[in-house]
């Protein structure tokens, strides 16, 4: 977590943007009774929308759209990981399972009569 100071100096923005950025679902900070809960990955997301609005001229429902591709982007790296590691342990099921077998003779086909 980081403390709001901190964060608006880490993202470059204002506490107003930040509120409205909020409000939009852009970023994910918690709102307690006396202050917003915020992390590293909101920072990051924060100066994403930063640069996309200062820097690129973004409007609003662009930066909608963007971040939804982000998001999506994301969640398919998560998707790939997930099948990476269930590959990988299915893989090292597969020869522990070979090792333990013993080689039995090789049998020619059988023909038919």
């Amino acid at each position: 977590m980081i403390d709001l100071d901190e964060f608006l100096s880490r993202s470059g923005i204002e506490l107003h943007s930040l509120e409205q950025w909020i409000d939009r679902e852009w970023l994910l900070g918690e709102r307690s009774s006396t202050t917003i809960v915020l992390t590293d990955m909101d920072a990051a997301r924060a100066r994403l929308i930063h640069d996309l609005k200062r820097d690129f001229g973004v409007n609003d429902e662009g930066v909608d759209i963007v971040l939804h591709l982000v998001d999506q982007l994301h969640g398919l790296r998560q998707v790939l990981a997930q099948m990476r590691t269930e590959t990988q342990a299915a893989r090292r099921r597969d020869i522990r399972r070979s090792r333990g077998r013993k080689p039995g003779p090789i049998l020619a086909p059988r023909r038919k009569s």
